[in-house]
């Protein structure tokens, strides 16, 4: 039998598979769509992708910045800045996390603020203002207006100056940071290279990043393009308020790679605050050494994640050792707030006020328990206070504890280091394990107090220390004529 085909046969085989296709791909699609909902056109065990409504970026950064940049200021100071900066400099720092300011030797620095009362009350940073001679403020309208200091902290490289203007002036407020979100966006403002006024925008990075600047690192890293003058500026959300205050880049050239820090605006306001009424910042003590739980630490102790800060040294006398924290004591809650690191712990003992008492919920002996403290005064305020008549370790800017029972090295653990004394200069940190004083071994901080004296009785110029960190061993000689 001979087949008769027509003509139109073969195109309206091809309309007919053409259409099949667009069905089978409609389906493909429906299919698709109806896993998005939940919804799955066949029975699978697999999980559905996520899916996330599309984001809209901001068309323009315009509107924000010309609403918010009356308030932002250049500052240029005279004189010397308050600590050196680089990595080169020796400071607090690692290697390649630089702050803004113009280094120590310089005879003139810039940096950046934000204006936050009418007044003329100004944030910026501690390191931009330092110990200047003189500061000068510059308004977007051109007004040059010398300033004075009305306070600044060091431990949060925070500072608060002030102008007198002839009426009100353009102000910006501090945000709630806890809102604030990895990948929310940001825009930063300030007087990077001593330019002017500049706008740069990126997202947060990350939050909570420590980079050893000090004892109360909490930082937001950024990738908003920052640079040298930026120091002290604001970083905006797009609600026009300040999450945070720009303070350091990490860098290996000086300039932007994309990292950069700012104090977030919980810190900033809190201590602001404080440097507005009084000129300095009150801190809480407990009096403990404190380590952020390993992963090998969590499960010697029974503990099923990292949460808590583990007790590694008490203080005799303090209001911890009072209250009966004890060292190898995990810390899971202070103030009815969980413990997440030991940085959380320091924070909230710092934001304290002294003499007010707290509950501190820890871990010992495989079960929990809860005991009462009250808050004590830094002793590092109460030094600052009688500075010419210190003689032990504290002139050099340390305080010391005792090393952990079942350490691996005997010694002297450096409890805190203060951010402008010759411990910090010389580089040393929280943390660090004092095994060496002179020419004698360390065994406990006393030790180190007697070679201390030994060293000034016998015209030294300065004290050798050995010092084990991360397993490494370094020597570090800390001038005595600048303790």
């Amino acid at each position: 039998m001979t087949e008769t085909i027509h003509p139109e046969a073969p195109r309206r085989r091809r309309r007919i598979a053409g259409t099949l296709a667009t069905l089978a791909l409609a389906s493909t699609a429906l299919t698709g769509i109806l896993w998005q909902q939940g919804m799955a056109a066949s029975p699978s065990d697999t999980p559905p992708a996520i899916v996330m409504p599309r984001a809209m970026a901001p068309s323009s950064f315009a509107d924000l910045a010309e609403r918010v940049s009356p308030a932002v200021v250049r500052i240029a100071v005279t004189g010397t800045a308050s600590e050196p900066q680089s990595d080169e400099d020796g400071k607090n720092l690692p290697p390649f996390m630089r702050r803004f300011a113009e280094p120590q030797r310089r005879v003139r620095g810039e940096g950046s603020g934000f204006i936050v009362d009418p007044s003329g009350i100004i944030v910026t940073n501690n390191h931009v203002v330092g110990s200047a001679q003189t500061v000068t403020v510059t308004l977007t309208d051109g007004r040059e207006i010398a300033a004075r200091v009305l306070g600044k902290d060091a431990r949060t490289d925070l500072a608060v100056i002030k102008i007198d203007a002839d009426g009100p002036l353009p102000t910006v407020a501090f945000s709630d940071d806890s809102s604030a979100r990895v990948g929310d966006w940001v825009m930063a403002m300030g007087n990077p290279f001593g330019l002017g006024g500049t706008v740069t925008a990126g997202i947060i990075s990350a939050r909570g990043r420590q980079i050893g600047a000090g004892p109360y690192d909490d930082f937001i890293q950024t990738d908003a393009p920052i640079n040298p003058g930026n120091s002290g500026g604001p970083l905006f959300d797009l609600h026009g308020q300040v999450v945070g205050v720009n303070t350091a880049i990490f860098s290996p050239s000086g300039g932007s790679i994309g990292i950069g820090f700012a104090i977030p605006s919980s810190i900033a306001a809190h201590v602001v605050s404080q440097l507005r009424e009084h000129g300095s910042v009150e801190r809480g003590f407990l009096g403990v050494t404190l380590q952020t739980l390993s992963p090998a630490m969590a499960q010697a102790l029974g503990r099923p994640d990292r949460k808590g800060a583990l007790v590694a040294a008490v203080e005799p006398n303090s209001p911890a050792q009072q209250a009966g924290i004890r060292e190898g004591d995990l810390l899971l809650a202070f103030g009815g707030t969980a413990v997440v690191n030991a940085g959380a712990v320091a924070r909230a003992a710092a934001d304290a006020k002294p003499g007010e008492s707290s509950t501190v919920e820890l871990w010992r002996d495989g079960s929990s328990r809860t005991v009462t403290l009250r808050i004590g005064t830094q002793p590092q305020q109460q030094r600052e206070a009688n500075a010419g008549q210190q003689s032990g370790p504290q002139s050099l800017g340390l305080a010391l504890a005792p090393a952990p029972k079942g350490a691996d090295e005997a010694g002297a653990v450096i409890a805190a280091v203060q951010p402008d004394g010759p411990g910090a200069e010389a580089g040393l940190r929280p943390g660090d394990l004092i095994i060496r004083a002179g020419n004698a071994a360390v065994t406990r901080p006393e030790d180190v107090i007697r070679a201390l004296a030994s060293a000034r009785s016998g015209g030294k110029e300065a004290l050798l220390l050995q010092v084990a960190r991360g397993g490494q061993h370094s020597f570090v000689a800390i001038p005595l004529k600048a303790a």
